[in-house]
Order: C-alpha cells, then structure tokens, then sequence
C-alpha cells in the first residue's frame, strides 16, 4: 500500500494533533504549518487556502475543509482547480442539533426573560406567564436534512412532534432514520409553512438559499403560534421581516444562532451588534452568538472525524462529505 502525503495548513494544538496521528492509518504522513516551497501533499486540509496553497503541489487531489460549509473566497478560487475533490467534516452536527432543541425549547417556553425576571427576585412571570406554546403534538418543519436536520428531526419526534423536511434532492437517498417523516423538495415550502408549528433552519448559505425566508414566507406560518430556529446561516432569513413578525406578533419567538453582523478583530469582540435590528430588546428572541459547534469535546470530533476520512481515501475507498463545488455545499 503506498503512502498519503496529507498537509495541515493550519497546526492543532498537541494534544489534538497526537489523537489524529494515533488514529491514522501508519501510511498517512503528516505534516503541518505554512509552507514555504513546492510540496509533494495530495490531500490539503485548510479552511481557507490561498491560490499558493492549491498550486503548490502537482499532486494535490483533495481538499478538505475541517468544518461544514464552503466559505464564498475558497468556492471561488476552486473554480480555477476543476479536478480537485472537496469534502467537508461533520465532525459538530450532534453539537448543532443539541443547540436547535437548546434554542426551540428556551424559545418557546420564554426561559430568558423568566430567568431575569428571577435573578431579581422577582416572581411576576408564575403568575402573569408569558405566552409559552406546548410542542406536543405540533408540527416541525426542518430546512435542510443532511446529518444536522436529520438529528434535529430525531429530537422532534421524541418531543411529540410530527416531522416534516425539506431537502434539495429528496429522491436521493439517505441513511435510514429510526422516526417517520416526510421529505419533500425545495418547490414544497410555501405549501408546508402553514402546517409549521416550529420552523428549523439547518441549511448553508447558498445564492440558492440566501432570503429564502422572507415576509411573505413568515406570514404563511401559523399565526403569533410558531417559533422559528436558525442554525444555518443569518443571511437566509431576511432579518428585516424578521423583526417586524416578531415585533408584530405574527410570530411567537425565535431562537437564533447564527447572524447578519460580526466582529472583523478581537477589539471588536465586546461592542459589535450582531443585526441591523434590536433583536436583543425582545423578549420573544433567544440570541447565541454563533457557537453551536462548541464544547469541550469539538476538537477531538474534528480529529477523530478527519482521520476517518483520511483513512478511506488512504484505502481507497468512498471518502464521506464529498461538496459540490457549483451548488456550494
């Protein structure tokens, strides 16, 4: 068997860089760091590589991505490398769906502005609740049913939920899920929104995708009853809309991770709004700032999920997480 040559742009800390070599297959040879000559590496793993990153091996034939997406600068420069295989890790989709649930169940029973209300001793939301809506029973509308929107939908069902998904390419096949659910394709969405109780984004942000939920898709959800989740990207929900249904009342709550403005540098880190709305002044509104993936454990699922992709394609056979390039995920 002939060795893989696999270069890490980026050095991981020793620990994680130990437990990716330990469970590597012994004919992967590893190196890390920026490089600063020609190189001989066939599969590069970097977020976002430079031109000189893709060209400076002849050999190059993979890239590897260490997270789920495909930032916009590095979709663009792949256009230039037509032959290269581009896989992402889904090393954090247990993490994302957890924080999905986090944010539906902390949506829709007001746990933020009951917790504050607390922390000042004051009781005011037991005898004067807010409107909290019961999930049992209700329907979830999930956008996006890769291995995130699948967990996602795992949790729904055993909360008493009915499980509706939308998924680009529903007749594709994927791995058999133990709950029911209907799957049907992106043409669907304005037919299933009034059935949608709760509606859960776990799509990446694509031109296909961008605004996708707009004013007219937020007024087809049930009436002031509906909690909407975003996990997938600030920019496909259209945060104006947004905030007017909030603030309206043709929405419930909302639960969001993801966002439409972020710090550029760490001296940005303490004052930099995350929309061009005040989302932060309602109620009605969970906000977490982009941190779905993190825990404790995330740096051990990166390098225990990447030496398993490397290790298939050192032996051969079918590497997971294959992107496409031209649809951007």
């Amino acid at each position: 068997m002939t060795s893989l040559k696999v270069h890490l742009l980026d050095t991981p800390k020793p620990e994680a860089l130990e437990l990716l070599q330990r469970n590597c297959d012994p004919d992967i040879l590893l190196t890390t760091g920026q490089l600063s000559a020609p190189e001989t590496y066939e599969v590069l793993v970097a977020g976002r590589p430079r031109l000189e990153h893709l060209s400076g091996s002849p050999n190059l034939r993979m890239l590897v991505i260490p997270y789920a997406g495909l930032p916009d600068a590095t979709r663009t420069l792949l256009q230039g490398f037509p032959h290269l295989a581009v896989h992402n890790l889904h090393h954090n989709a247990a993490l994302t769906a957890e924080m999905a649930l986090t944010l539906l169940l902390a949506a829709a029973k007001f746990i933020i502005p009951c917790d504050r209300a607390l922390r000042q001793h004051d009781w005011r939301p037991r005898y004067h609740p807010p409107p909290a809506v019961s999930l049992d029973g209700k329907t979830a509308l999930i956008l996006g049913f890769g291995q995130v929107g699948q967990r996602i939908g795992r949790a729904c069902h055993a909360l008493g939920m009915y499980v509706l998904a939308l998924r680009r390419q529903p007749e594709n096949t994927i791995p058999p899920v133990e709950y029911p659910v209907e799957i049907f394709g992106p043409d669907m969405l304005h037919q299933l929104l009034p059935r949608a109780h709760a509606l859960i984004i776990a799509l990446p942000a694509t031109a296909a995708t961008e605004a996708l939920i707009g004013e007219r898709e937020l007024a087809l959800l049930p009436a002031a009853a509906a909690v909407l989740v975003n996990v997938g990207r600030g920019a496909i929900v259209d945060q104006g809309a947004l905030y007017a249904a909030l603030t309206r009342g043709r929405l419930g709550a909302a639960g969001l991770d993801v966002w439409y403005r972020y710090p550029h540098s760490q001296a940005e880190w303490e004052n930099t709004p995350p929309a061009d709305y005040p989302f932060h002044s309602l109620d009605n509104v969970v906000l977490s700032p982009h941190r779905a993936g993190a825990s404790t454990e995330t740096e051990s699922l990166r390098m225990t999920h990447l030496a398993e992709l490397l290790n298939a394609a050192a032996r051969g056979e079918p590497v997971p997480n294959r992107v496409d390039v031209q649809a951007g995920y």
